[in-house]
């Protein structure tokens, strides 16, 4: 009898929670000119939270299109995307209209354009009672071209349209804005919906379609549609284990069709054995399938040139193992991506790297490519990563950007992820963590308990730290990831010393953290036989000395293959035997490589540069510890020959950075430099500078960034007769002080400079911003204003005066090709610095100087510029100086030609000598250029 009581109650409490399912009816039916969305719709909402509640929250998404400065269209600035920005009223998205009814009774709404709207109810909606809605409303589809969802000639696709309440704020009370990241808001909800058109249409989604126009069922995840003129592939999979239907909304190659027939079945079987079960149906639309496929596994294409890193089949097999995988954690785990999104991008991360130690254990991160032959060499044998492994790329992609102190914590807010941190730390890095621990407990305990765990939790949103908990109560060593997820973590374990005492061998292990954390530990004999051992962290203790029979034992590895995410993996190598014996053996490199932890790497690589017009081209070797990757510690070498004066040049520096992980400060860095050129013909300057910068913390999806730098630099000259005859400086010193604030965000770019500078004989403070707006696409107005003062000025000559249209170089800090030209093609070289006046305008500054400048688009290329301001020296009134022209952009902000019209000096095309006043900028960095590459990314 107590049994049957039992039963029942469970019984019932299905019952009703079931009864509580909310359901959406909806009527639809799209424009002949599929532009606008027709719907009806019956919503039954469940009050889900223990409140009463006086009204009620309705996400209406949409209206994320509808005009600007909303929550999507800044996230598409900060991904470099204007698209959005600039749409016409035609391409936006809108909801048009809107009547919304409860029992007859018109329910207002205030505002139409409102990505929320919080319904005020006719009457108090206690816990666990329902309310039906009805809703008429009409919709202006968007443009797909901006998420990926909208209308298009080919397709219309549909997610994220119907006006639908949050169930991941059961008490309506918080705003939520759509950001374009895949996240749900719908679920454990009853859908039924008939879609009609104007036009015949194929249609796909990922709920089921029990007729023409007509689909229905339940679904945790939210309802998304695709509506073409062509008929798109299913594949089903049928088996004694699987019963799967695949749906796809983009066409299949038949090469690509019969992989997938062939991996998908492998995929759906590794999956089920791991997760415990796959869904009987899978919908992959186009934009998740470029969400969520291989990073890292396309051809490499320079010109003409193709180079395939994999066949088609693995590229099939690695891009839709990942695709497959996620889509199940989707349909299966229902969590906030918000706040929660690295749970199933770790889980998705752990299943590739098992797929991969299953199937890729030995393939290479660069596939077959270090095979291509050039002139019958392997070149890219050479490089280290070239046997880098493709498992590795979990643990070297962390790397990388935690290199630079831009990495961020793992439960960090998905909208403030950068896209690379997306991918390096949120499914990276918890990916390797959840292999790490699963490793050390037994990939079966690992497997069961994630089994069981999305078993009892179906259908139901979770916290993932639930899972942790039971993961820690299973094994206690990994009690410390609940603390390592909320943290950047800078863990390093490091080898101090090994000691052979008879044949025992004692290994001393250090880690930076009293957090119980394991290492794994190989061993290796001279003929590559390994040994594992998992050692046991002390409580509150950081150094452990593990003991092992010293055998044959030649080297000792810590994590090996980057199987944890530690700060610094070039200590966890030693050798036991030979002259290396404690320390790290050194390779001499060519090329600039990924880092090989096991060594301490030196890089040499030929350097040939044209300097100037003095030291002509220049030819030398530089040596440098700098791999792809930043280091704390950098030295660079660079002895050169000077090819215009057959004389040694050259320039080396020597630097150390603090990054601290958590803190106002991104990077602090000491250091100091020396370099020999020449800045004239048979003159020689020699510089010694001891410097300091303070790049301050910065969100990594932000454009921002502040600096704090301070310099002191000597310098010696060499002097012409004529230098001397004018009492020319040949030794002096400078130092300088400055703030740098700048923002490159698309449409409204900004800067702001201050900085002091000063020696025995002047002290000058200068100020400058700078601002540019693109006002239509591709189309833009730059405004900078510059203002210096000399505090005090003695000087004797007018080498540190600022400049009006030329720069004085005194401080060679400015790439010109014609240090000391006063005439010719190299003296025609324009810098935006100091006054900026394009025009040649004579004279300099030695007392202060204010200036604007302003340059705007006009059509494709072509810009005007205008240049204005006030100067005034000592003993002199004070002037004013103005210049115009045209500015041609041939490779905007690296070369651009500047062609003056008319000025202070007068209408300057009518000028003899014209041609030598028009100016250029050439730029020759090669760092600015991939740091304008890779914006948005981090």
């Amino acid at each position: 009898m107590k049994r049957i009581s039992i039963c029942l109650i469970l019984f019932l409490g299905v019952v009703e929670i079931s009864a509580q399912k909310d359901s959406i009816s909806v009527e639809a039916r799209l424009s002949a000119d599929h532009k606008t969305l027709t719907v009806n719709q019956e919503l039954v909402y469940f009050n889900h939270s223990e409140k009463e509640l006086n009204s009620i929250k309705l996400l209406n998404w949409i209206s994320a299109y509808h005009k600007r400065g909303t929550s999507l269209v800044y996230r598409k600035l900060e991904d470099r995307n204007t698209d959005l920005h600039f749409a016409k009223d035609e391409q936006q998205g809108k909801l048009l209209n809107l009547q919304i009814k409860s029992s007859d009774l018109d329910i207002p709404v205030q505002d139409l354009s409102d990505e929320n709207l919080f319904l005020p109810l006719p009457q108090v909606l206690k816990p666990g009672e329902k309310i039906k809605l009805q809703l008429q409303y009409q919709l202006q589809l968007p443009d797909q071209k901006f998420t990926g969802y909208g209308t298009s000639d080919n397709n219309i696709v549909l997610k994220y349209f119907f006006i639908v309440p949050d169930h991941f704020d059961p008490d309506n009370k918080y705003p939520k804005k759509y950001h374009d990241i895949e996240e749900s808001v719908n679920f454990n909800t009853f859908w039924d919906i008939n879609l009609a058109a104007e036009t015949k249409y194929y249609i796909q989604s990922n709920i089921t379609q029990s007729s023409n126009g007509h689909f229905t069922g339940d679904l945790d995840t939210d309802p998304e549609f695709i509506l073409s003129k062509k008929e798109f592939p299913v594949i089903k999979i049928n088996s004694e284990d699987l019963n799967t239907e695949v749906k796809f909304g983009y066409p299949l190659s038949p090469q690509e069709k019969e992989n997938l027939e062939f991996f998908l079945p492998l995929h759906l079987r590794f999956i089920k054995d791991k997760l415990g079960f796959v869904p009987e149906t899978l919908f992959i639309s186009e934009k998740f399938r470029n969400k969520e496929d291989f990073f890292g596994n396309n051809d490499i294409s320079v010109w003409k040139f193709n180079f395939p890193l994999f066949t088609d089949a693995e590229k099939i097999d690695l891009d839709y193992f990942g695709i497959i995988a996620k889509k199940i954690l989707d349909e299966t785990i229902i969590t906030n991506k918000q706040d929660n999104h690295w749970f199933k991008n770790g889980l998705k991360s752990y299943l590739e790297i098992q797929y991969l130690n299953k199937f890729y254990k030995e393939t290479k991160l660069l596939g077959t490519l270090p095979e291509t032959k050039i002139f019958g060499v392997k070149p890219l044998k050479l490089f280290h990563a070239s046997k880098v492994k493709l498992v590795d790329r979990y643990g070297i992609a962390y790397q990388y950007i935690m290199s630079q102190n831009l990495d961020q914590k793992v439960d960090e807010k998905f909208t403030v992820l950068s896209n690379f941190n997306d991918m390096a730390i949120s499914s990276f890095e918890t990916g390797s963590l959840f292999n790490y621990s699963a490793d050390k407990m037994g990939y079966e305990n690992f497997n069961t308990l994630l089994k069981d765990f999305i078993l009892k939790n179906q259908h139901q949103k979770i916290d993932p730290r639930d899972f942790l908990k039971e993961l820690a109560e299973k094994d206690e060593r990994t009690e410390y990831l609940a603390d390592f997820l909320e943290h950047k973590n800078r863990v390093n374990f490091k080898l101090k010393r090994l000691q052979k005492e008879n044949d025992t061998l004692n290994i001393k292990i250090h880690k930076n953290t009293f957090s119980n954390i394991p290492v794994k530990l190989k061993t290796e004999d001279k003929e590559g036989n390994k040994q594992e051992y998992w050692v046991e962290a002390e409580e509150n203790a950081k150094t452990k000395t593990f003991s092992l029979p010293a055998d044959d034992i030649y080297k000792i590895t810590l994590n090996e293959d980057y199987i944890f995410p530690e700060s610094k993996y070039r200590d966890n190598y030693l050798y036991a035997k030979g002259f290396f014996s404690n320390t790290k053996k050194i390779k001499f490199k060519f090329i600039k490589d990924i880092p090989n932890p096991e060594f301490n790497e030196i890089y040499i690589s030929p350097k040939i540069r044209f300097n100037n017009t003095y030291d002509k081209f220049l030819f030398g070797v530089n040596f440098k510890n700098q791999s792809f990757f930043d280091q704390k510690f950098l030295y660079s070498l660079t002895p050169m020959y000077s090819s215009g004066t057959g004389k040694m040049t050259g320039s080396g520096a020597i630097s150390y950075s603090f990054l601290p992980a958590e803190s106002i400060i991104r990077s602090l860095t000491f250091g100091v430099s020396g370099s020999y050129f020449h800045y004239d013909y048979n003159l020689a300057y020699r510089k010694l500078s001891a410097f300091s910068n303070i790049n301050f913390r910065k969100n990594p999806r932000s454009t921002v960034g502040r600096s704090l730098a301070f310099s002191y630099n000597y310098f010696e000259r060499d002097l012409s007769p004529a230098m001397i005859a004018k009492k020319d400086y040949d030794k002096y010193n400078l130092w300088s002080l400055g703030y740098g604030y700048s923002d490159s965000q698309m449409i409204h770019e900004k800067s702001l400079s201050i900085s002091t500078q000063g020696m025995e004989d002047f002290n000058k403070i200068t100020a400058e911003g700078f601002y540019r707006w693109e006002f239509a696409p591709k189309q833009k107005l730059s405004l900078r204003l510059f203002a210096g003062y000399f505090v005090r000025n003695d000087t004797r000559n007018s080498t540190f005066n600022y400049g009006i249209s030329r720069v004085s170089n005194y401080s060679f800090s400015y790439t010109l090709l014609g240090e000391s030209a006063s005439s010719g093609i190299l003296s025609q070289q324009f810098i935006l610095a100091d006054g900026g006046f394009k025009s040649f305008l004579p004279g300099s500054v030695n007392q202060w100087i204010t200036s604007f400048n302003v340059d705007s688009s006009v059509w494709k290329i072509f810009h005007v510029y205008a240049d204005g301001g006030f100067y005034k020296n000592k003993n002199r009134p004070t002037q004013f100086i103005w210049d115009s022209g045209i500015k041609v952009r041939v490779i905007p902000d690296f070369l651009e030609v500047y062609f003056p019209v008319q000025s202070s000096l007068g209408f300057e095309p009518s000028f003899k000598d014209y041609a030598k006043r028009i100016r250029y900028t050439l730029v020759l960095n090669l760092g600015s250029i991939i740091n304008a590459a890779r914006r948005g990314w981090y």
